[in-house]
């Protein structure tokens, strides 16, 4: 049985290829299909989404946002966090580059958000006050461009490619092919993205997966467990709980965020891997990514009330998401020559029973072998921005 692909989205044509509301499928693939759906009213007015449904899984991607992945759900439960932003929001109510530089916020409330290209991390002012580089950039809040779906009936695949592109006259010029598979029986997704420098001039780019989890995977007792070589927290905040960085609290009003830089242990391919499982160790969720691409790891704890947005944060990067002149200073870029590319791979699991949280704490506990975390109790320089 052949493939079949639809163009969903394409922005020279202009032309509605195919409807909202049409479900995609063809024979052979049963439980496989893609929906195309358009908000409309308040801030997600316009809002582009497909809900990719594979059995009992079923992901939703904005690409208005980025192609940015909205939740992901097995059997009702639920991957993702309540932001008290009601999204998903278009990008034309986000102000990204507003005085404050934290005009990003205004639209954060997805299971998986890209941060980027041009700078991922906090804001950074120039001497007199002006706005140089925006909470972790752009690319999150730019419309797809093109998206085409697949579904493979021989393969029992769906594939979803989106383009995005992160384009200023005279300055940078990135498109950003995502492409995202899940196949028949799996409880997650497989994700590739290749940025290319558009420019017949150098370019310098980075790129972190800001990927969240709140309520109810995330409760008191959760536990964050890594293949760790060091750990340095980034703040004097976050130093006051290093004693319990990788276990989480209930909802408490008026938490003050607490961030932790790691370096991973890998395998001899680069390939490792980060769990997050809830307190009796029934559920989790799994990120596999590869380290010789995604060198720096982040963990945001946020455990706020529930009405605030309690979150946490699992973020693979090329760098830690300081001021983007600081991680410059420490060479924490990826180079794109002229006409160059990079390319990341990425995948989540949910991590539906305790053998599988177990099966997943082993692989784990096999990358970290025998050798001990080196666990900073102070922020360090080249690691944390002052």
């Amino acid at each position: 049985m052949a493939a079949k692909t639809w163009t969903v989205i394409h922005a020279g044509t202009g032309a509605e290829i195919v409807k909202p509301n049409q479900h995609l499928s063809v024979a052979g693939a049963d439980g496989l299909g893609v929906t195309r759906e358009v908000f409309h009213g308040g801030l997600s007015d316009g809002v582009e989404m497909l809900t990719v449904t594979n059995g009992d899984l079923q992901i939703r991607l904005l690409p208005t946002r980025g192609m940015s992945i909205w939740d992901m759900t097995f059997s009702g439960q639920r991957l993702g966090w309540k932001s008290p932003v009601r999204g998903p929001v278009h990008p034309a109510f986000v102000d990204v580059g507003e005085p404050s530089g934290l005009g990003w916020l205004d639209g954060f409330d997805e299971l998986l958000v890209r941060c980027g290209l041009e700078s991922n991390g906090a804001p950074e002012f120039a001497e007199n006050g002006t706005l140089l580089y925006p909470l972790h950039g752009r690319i999150g809040n730019k419309p797809a461009q093109l998206v085409n779906v697949t579904i493979d009936a021989d393969s029992q695949e769906i594939t979803v490619v989106g383009v995005v592109e992160e384009i200023r006259f005279h300055f940078l010029k990135l498109r950003m092919t995502t492409t995202i598979k899940t196949r028949a029986g799996e409880k997650g997704f497989r994700m590739h993205d290749e940025i290319e420098n558009l420019s017949q001039s150098p370019a310098e780019m980075q790129m972190l997966y800001h990927v969240n989890f709140g309520d109810p995977l995330l409760d008191a007792g959760s536990k964050l467990v890594a293949p760790i070589k060091t750990l340095v927290p980034r703040n004097a905040h976050a130093a006051e709980g290093i004693g319990n960085w990788a276990s989480y609290e209930a909802p408490q009003p008026g938490f003050e965020e607490q961030v932790y830089f790691f370096e991973l242990l890998a395998g001899a391919d680069g390939k490792t891997q980060a769990m997050l499982k809830n307190a009796h160790g029934t559920q989790g969720a799994l990120l596999k990514f590869n380290k010789q691409q995604l060198p720096c790891f982040t963990v945001w704890k946020n455990t706020t009330s529930l009405a605030d947005g309690y979150v946490t944060g699992i973020e693979p990067g090329t760098n830690f998401p300081n001021p983007r002149t600081y991680e410059g200073e420490q060479g924490r870029v990826v180079k794109l020559g002229p006409a160059g590319s990079f390319g990341f791979d990425f995948e989540l699991a949910y991590l539906s029973d305790a053998a599988a949280v177990e099966a997943a704490e082993s692989a784990i506990t096999g990358l970290q072998g025998s050798t001990k975390p080196q666990i900073y109790e102070e922020p360090q320089e080249g690691w944390c921005a002052p």
